[in-house]
């Protein structure tokens, strides 16, 4: 039995999508938020990262662009307390920092919410992490990308 999750319905007249009330939809007419994170794998191939480092990476550019789109709908069913054990997220990566400002370039150019994080003060481009967002709004931005495996 799966858990019930937060939905999007169409607004007929304005074609905006708007959170639904309704959260006892299941199977394939869920349209599950989702909040992705880029990486760069030059991090860990190349620059000799550790893991931990890497992981506080995605968590400060996740955190941050929660934080920054608290106030939108989205992000208010995302954290709402019956979504909480619910969550999704999708890990991707990236080769380098050309990749990953090209890909916050394209997504700010979309109207995609996002933080380009930067770690301080080096001023060193680590990890981008979209707000949460419906996975049918945004999820085509991120197809050509692979799944983050660390190796």
């Amino acid at each position: 039995m799966s858990a019930p999750s937060s939905t999007v319905a169409s607004n007929a007249q304005s074609g905006d999508p708007s959170v639904s009330d309704d959260t006892s939809v299941s199977g394939q007419d869920q349209d599950v938020f989702v909040q992705y994170i880029v990486l760069r794998s030059d991090l860990w191939k190349s620059l000799g990262w550790p893991l931990g480092s890497i992981v506080a990476q995605a968590c400060h550019a996740a955190t941050a662009a929660l934080w920054l789109h608290q106030d939108q709908p989205h992000s208010q069913a995302y954290c709402s307390n019956g979504n909480l054990d619910h969550m999704h997220k999708v890990v991707l990566e990236v080769k380098g920092d050309a990749q990953l400002k090209n890909l916050a370039e394209k997504l700010q150019e979309a109207g995609v919410p996002h933080k380009l994080w930067v770690e301080q003060p080096e001023d060193f481009v680590t990890c981008l992490a979209t707000a949460p967002c419906p996975k049918s709004l945004i999820q085509q931005h991120f197809k050509k990308l692979k799944l983050c495996k660390g190796t």
